[in-house]
């Protein structure tokens, strides 16, 4: 089977969310536009790596581009678009910045299914693999406002340990900085 790259140039929203309780909870990007919805999943720390280096290259924009606009947009707090249908798990992302249009490109294959290791970046023009990948174009802006909710979900989960900085349920945890008593 040969991969499929789902491309979404300027989508009407995207976004990441959660579904599940703190602890328990899955994460997930999607990407709407006029009729189409794609719901891709993967971990918190990539939700997090994603925002981070965002974050970034919207710094190293303002810095090297001087003429570009990264404007305010209004804030998207609605929940994920339903019916949530995982179109696959993310493995790899790579980011990219165009800078005659001023769009950022967000590419997100899905995990393979061989037991051979991961790639270190995606070859988007070897599609000679059977995975797919969720091609995302957007504007600085679109990505300024991805980063500010991005940031807010990851942040919704449980609380960190001051100690140890495992995350603490309702009950507590066993904490092994204080040599498995509860905290």
């Amino acid at each position: 089977m040969s991969s499929r790259i789902l491309l979404f140039d300027n989508p009407t929203r995207f976004v990441a969310g959660t579904v599940g309780q703190p602890g328990e909870r899955t994460f997930f990007i999607q990407v709407e536009d006029n009729s189409r919805l794609i719901s891709v999943s993967l971990e918190k720390a990539q939700v997090q790596a994603l925002a981070d280096r965002l974050s970034y290259m919207l710094r190293e924009i303002r810095q090297s581009n001087s003429g570009l606009v990264i404007t305010s947009l209004e804030k998207d707090d609605r929940p994920l678009t339903t019916p949530i249908e995982e179109e696959f798990r993310v493995g790899v992302i790579g980011l990219a910045f165009n800078s005659e249009e001023g769009s950022i490109q967000i590419d997100m294959q899905a995990v393979s299914d061989s037991d051979q290791e991961e790639p270190d970046f995606i070859d988007v023009d070897d599609l000679s693999g059977d995975q797919d990948i969720l091609r995302v174009v957007i504007s600085p802006s679109d990505a300024s406002r991805f980063i500010k909710r991005a940031v807010i979900v990851v942040g919704a989960g449980r609380l960190p340990c001051p100690f140890c900085g495992g995350p603490i349920d309702a009950k507590g945890h066993l904490c092994p900085r204080a040599n498995g008593y509860r905290r």
